[in-house]
């Protein structure tokens, strides 16, 4: 069973001691965290598992080039979320010693990452036979895995665990949709010309993106809502969800920012080795792109609606069933009961 942060008494704003949780503890913990990092851990190893086969099947120095390149953002983004992952359970461990200051957390966090990056790298070293290819490789994925612990030492803990859980619901939400993809291919009008299997793919590309930004954003908010309910704290303001929600459209966005300064030279060397290279190189990186913008906003704005849909109507100010006589309190624009002195109530009037 994953233990929770100690609940010790919440300060409130007049110094008094609450029977509440200690906020800072709770907001700087990641529920499940374990779990999520062997998740995160099996699937950046069958990255690594199914680049390495493909790579080493290929009999030309050319395929390997191009499969290494095309493996490469698949790679990267495992790479990250999986340091991210690892160093929440680090942020986890120092959550329940109460160690909650910035500094030690973020280095600690970093150097999960670190670690992390340099046993990939390791393992990217020793299995593939690349040459120059697998030093790429392995030098941008243990930079993305050092990414990906930095980012788990901000105090934000819950959330950035609610990212690496959307990450990885959108990354099995891809592997289903490629199982299909000659079904979907298809389903959407793929023949024998280039036009319509063009048509088709860019259909496909955009109902992965669809599905994939609304498990994330539906992922995200799960994640969040039930932390905060476990811990009987109030619950993260919108931002956090928002960030949530777009957290795995910007882990691919800085995947391709990752892979294009550290892996720049392996993805030039593919493009270079034909006019078709080239072009399917832009298309690629074009298609990348796209889906991380696609996934980034649909689960922003799905997380958002989904919170916004638990918010509670606004409490008025002041009650409408007010029993006191407008008349008292000095209103001249009041109306006021006017009779003569000394005179009865019109009830009691004969007729």
């Amino acid at each position: 069973m994953t233990r929770e942060p100690a609940t010790t008494p919440a300060t409130r704003p007049d110094g008094s001691a609450g029977d509440g949780p200690d906020l800072d503890a709770v907001r700087t913990y990641a529920p499940a965290a374990a779990t999520l990092a062997v998740l995160a851990v099996g699937w950046f190893a069958a990255m690594l598992w199914s680049a390495r086969a493909e790579i080493q099947a290929a009999e030309v120095g050319a395929i390997a080039i191009t499969l290494a390149a095309n493996a490469l953002p698949v790679v990267v983004a495992a790479a990250l979320v999986t340091g991210a992952a690892a160093a929440l359970v680090v942020a986890n461990l120092l959550t329940r010693r109460g160690v909650l200051r910035p500094t030690p957390r973020f280095t600690a966090t970093t150097a999960t990452g670190l670690v992390v990056g340099v046993l990939g790298a390791l393992v990217v070293t020793m299995s593939f036979s690349a040459g120059s290819v697998s030093m790429v490789l392995a030098g941008t994925t243990a930079a993305a895995a050092t990414v990906g612990g930095a980012v788990a030492g901000t105090r934000a803990t819950a959330a950035v665990g609610a990212l690496v859980s959307a990450a990885l619901a959108v990354f099995a939400v891809v592997l289903v949709l490629s199982l299909f993809n000659g079904q979907l291919l298809s389903l959407f009008g793929a023949g024998e010309t280039q036009v319509s299997q063009f048509n088709a793919a860019r259909w496909v590309s955009r109902l992965a993106s669809l599905t994939a930004g609304l498990v994330a954003g539906l992922v995200a908010f799960g994640y969040l809502r039930r932390a905060h309910r476990r811990a009987a704290a109030p619950d993260l303001r919108w931002p956090a969800y928002l960030l949530a929600g777009a957290g795995p459209g910007l882990v691919l966005l800085v995947t391709e920012v990752i892979i294009r300064v550290g892996g720049g030279s392996v993805l030039n060397l593919a493009g270079a080795l034909s006019e078709a290279d080239g072009i399917a190189q832009r298309v690629l990186s074009g298609s990348r792109i796209d889906h991380a913008i696609g996934v980034l906003f649909v689960g922003a704005l799905t997380t958002l609606i989904v919170f916004g849909r638990t918010l509670g109507p606004r409490p008025d100010d002041e009650d409408p069933t007010d029993d006191e006589n407008p008349a008292d309190d000095g209103d001249e624009d009041a109306p006021v009961d006017r009779q003569p002195s000394g005179a009865e109530p019109a009830a009691d009037l004969p007729r």
